[in-house]
């Protein structure tokens, strides 16, 4: 997961996760904050985006790398053909 899927809110820790068993007033529950809606609706976009193109040139490197792996063993198993037919 990237660590902008999430920007909106603050991530907890142990100890927060502990402290909030006694936190009867919820006074422990704390937001990122932004100066204006704008601003907020401007960041969320903008972290989706960059969220979706890693997402999508970790998709594209993930399939070059197949491809590459299936084309060197297709090689091989043409080389190992091509040498047993000489050698017959």
């Amino acid at each position: 997961m990237n660590k902008l899927t999430g920007f909106l809110y603050a991530r907890p820790s142990f100890a927060e996760g502990i402290a909030r068993l006694i936190d009867f007033g919820n006074t422990l529950q704390v937001y990122n904050t932004s100066f204006s809606d704008e601003q907020a609706d401007f960041l969320a976009l903008a972290s989706d985006w960059y969220v979706l193109g890693d997402d999508l040139r970790n998709a594209m490197n993930h399939y070059n790398d197949l491809c590459s792996q299936a084309t060197d063993e297709l090689l091989q198993q043409a080389r190992e053909e091509l040498l047993a037919g000489i050698q017959e």
